[in-house]
């Protein structure tokens, strides 16, 4: 299957009513109000970008948090997540979304490492990680409160050196 082409812009107001989520058995994060404002620059701990096709159609949305390994401000990477409306699954969109994702954190940043984590049962975007060039780095037990319980996860990287070397 080819992937989707796609494009990463900021979201905008009109974006928001799209993006709702909740509606795979992966987004059930208990209630939460409903997101009244767009990513802002200003917020140096989290943002996202609106995942559209070449044509401009809002697909979804990819998002990250940063981490940090160790003291040093270079062990700083992001945690991606991705969200994809419904009609947007299943065509690739997800696995390019990842990717390009990635590719500007390499472009525009100096961290090594861009991480991803998922649930084990959620074979499709441990596919699509895989296509994008990540790299399965074991179970993270017990990681993710969702519908109730916790959950296990798979942790995911990709390291600058994958995509140079």
């Amino acid at each position: 299957m080819r992937e989707t082409e796609v494009v990463l812009r900021p979201v905008v107001a009109e974006d928001l009513p799209l993006l709702g989520g909740g509606d795979a058995p992966y987004d059930d994060f208990g209630p939460r109000a409903p997101r009244t404002e767009p990513y802002s620059p200003e917020l140096r701990e989290f943002g996202g970008l609106a995942v559209c096709d070449a044509a401009g159609l809002l697909l979804g949305s990819v998002s990250w948090i940063w981490q940090q390994w160790g003291p040093m401000p270079e062990s700083r990477n992001p945690m991606i997540g991705i969200w994809l409306r419904p009609e947007a699954r299943g065509r690739g969109a997800g696995t390019a979304a990842q990717r390009a994702l990635v590719d500007l954190f390499f472009r525009h940043t100096t961290v090594n490492r861009v991480e991803a984590c998922t649930d084990v049962e959620n074979l499709a975007e441990q596919r699509a990680l895989e296509k994008a060039g990540f790299t399965r780095e074991g179970a993270v037990r017990g990681a993710q409160w969702r519908a109730g319980s916790f959950h296990d996860c798979y942790s995911y990287s990709i390291l600058r050196a994958d995509r140079t070397g």
